[in-house]
């Protein structure tokens, strides 16, 4: 068994091929906000010799290799007009809209395509960062009609969207996951993932970032989820409630809550997995982007979906979700938009066998 399938293209145009009801679950990461260019633009108009980024101001300072990029971000390519030539951006990726309530409406939009696709007891797993408004550099609250830095000097870094200041976190999970809910998702859980070796910051008034959030949501108030699965080693001795012992139903007196008798928890040595997961970045040495771990992705897999199901991921990057779920003997469907991804990916997947242990 090695059955996966590759959507190329725009992420909804493609989910809209796949048939109603039609897989388990859907495990995904989509671009971050403002974070970095996926190369899949194609400029209209101008000098084609342009670079459509702000070439001077590099610096090794920053993680990008650019600072104070005017209107632009990630590696400091415009995102809508090239002010340098003139050339207007066309593109399908999601990641570089204008502000964040167009990330948003736009994530939202795909996921109601991922909601129509899943299977009535279909769950989504969402791993989702958060962005900064803005560098601070320049005076706070000094925002114009377009809060675009470029009203504003050469002071900020970032684009301030509306009715923020320079150096608000702008709370993008949160966004996101109340958006889901009030377009008709249950949001079941926020866990965070804990990251042992995180991204090193030179940052001084605040701590470094150390987790992530991953949402549950499910399609429907009953939905399909095998906690055994994913259960975790226990780190205490099994506790035991002895029913006979008096005053146990002392917080009951209408009547008893439970038949009499002992119930033990953590008789296996196991308890139910916490909210809580500690899960390592790992480079993949095939992408040069930053890549979804698998020990992240394996529990979503396990507890959402059954032997033979199919798990979906719109923003497939190099595979990963993919991968994990074959060697856990599911099918999967990835939407990838940009080509190189894509043979990063089918290289990969094609190797992977199925685990029959």
């Amino acid at each position: 068994m090695n059955d996966y399938k590759i959507l190329a293209g725009n992420c909804i145009e493609s989910l809209k091929g796949l048939a109603d009801q039609s897989v388990d679950c859907c495990i995904t990461s989509p671009p971050y906000f403002g974070l970095r260019d996926y190369g899949t633009a194609r400029w209209e108009g101008g000098n084609p010799d342009c670079s459509h980024k702000r070439d001077s101001k590099a610096s090794d300072k920053t993680t990008t290799g650019h600072i104070n990029l005017q209107g632009a971000v990630g590696d400091g390519i415009y995102k809508k007009v090239c002010p340098r030539c003139g050339a207007v951006r066309h593109d399908s990726q999601i990641g570089l809209e204008q502000t964040p309530e167009e990330y948003i409406n736009k994530l939202v939009e795909v996921f109601r395509e991922v909601k129509r696709i899943l299977k009535d007891d279909g769950t989504l797993w969402v791993n989702i960062g958060d962005s900064y408004s803005g560098s601070g550099k320049g005076p706070a609250g000094n925002l114009c009609k377009e809060h675009d830095e470029r009203n504003m000097g050469d002071v900020h870094s970032a684009i301030v969207p509306q009715g923020m200041k320079p150096k608000d976190l702008i709370g993008i999970p949160w966004m996101l996951a109340f958006a889901l809910r009030a377009d008709g998702w249950y949001l079941r859980q926020d866990i965070i993932w804990h990251k042992p070796n995180p991204m090193p910051e030179s940052v001084k008034d605040r701590c470094t970032k150390a987790h992530e959030y991953i949402f549950l949501l499910s399609k429907s108030r009953e939905y399909y989820f095998d906690y055994e699965a994913i259960k975790e080693e226990a780190v205490t001795e099994p506790s035991v409630r002895d029913k006979n012992n008096e005053g146990y139903q002392a917080d009951y007196p209408k009547g008893e809550r439970f038949s009499a008798g002992e119930r033990v928890w953590g008789a296996d040595g196991m308890r139910n997995k916490r909210s809580v997961w500690s899960v390592a970045t790992k480079p993949y040495k095939e992408a040069h982007f930053a890549t979804f771990p698998k020990d992240l992705i394996e529990p979503c897999v396990l507890a959402s979906s059954r032997i033979g199901g199919t798990v979906l991921d719109p923003f497939g990057g190099s595979g990963t979700t993919a991968e994990v779920a074959i060697s856990h003997r599911r099918s999967a469907i990835l939407c990838e938009l940009n080509p190189e991804y894509i043979k990063i990916a089918q290289k990969r997947l094609s190797v992977i066998q199925p685990n029959f242990l």
